[in-house]
């Protein structure tokens, strides 16, 4: 448009479809960018959490809370179907209440190695992660915990073994 001339209805209209269409894109580029940045935000963690250790090591420690407050037979109710097999919840329950209140509560426990395998010694193949935490007790300064999730045919990460040292 040519200084203060006035525009016809014709060169009006397409001005304005192009300002439209200008705007449009514009907010298309702003929410293709936005969900970029939301996607890369989640895509983030999600990627770090894959990993089967990590993934391990979170059911072996929501495993333990339930072992530490002595509930027996919750940790056999979230435990491997594996682990389920060889031991009866009776039997668990038995074998816990034998072995952890002589140790009194845990004061410390840290990682001190994970290892994935797909073969361990005594159990079909599958996939398993071995956890070793050392650990104090009131009642024993230094133990070893070993502790072995594995996938279940489910998908799920779950306690196949348990073991103090």
């Amino acid at each position: 448009m040519k200084g203060d001339e006035p525009m016809l209805g014709g060169e009006w209209c397409r001005e304005r479809e192009l300002a439209h269409q200008e705007l449009e894109a514009s907010v298309k580029i702003r929410v293709l960018a936005c969900v970029g940045m939301i996607a890369a935000v989640f895509a983030a963690p999600a990627r770090a959490a894959d990993k089967p250790e990590d993934l391990a090591q979170d059911a072996a420690e929501s495993w333990l809370k339930l072992t530490d407050a002595g509930d027996a037979a919750a940790s056999w109710d979230q435990a491997a179907k594996l682990f389920k097999g060889a031991v009866t919840k009776e039997q668990w329950t038995q074998a816990l209440a034998g072995v952890r209140p002589p140790l009194g509560k845990v004061i410390s426990r840290r990682v001190t190695s994970r290892q994935y395998s797909e073969k361990v010694p005594g159990a079909p193949d599958g996939k398993y992660v071995t956890i070793q935490y050392q650990t104090a007790f009131e009642n024993k300064a230094s133990a070893v915990e070993t502790i072995t999730p594995m996938l279940d045919p489910d998908g799920i990460w779950r306690v196949s073994g348990y073991f103090i040292r």
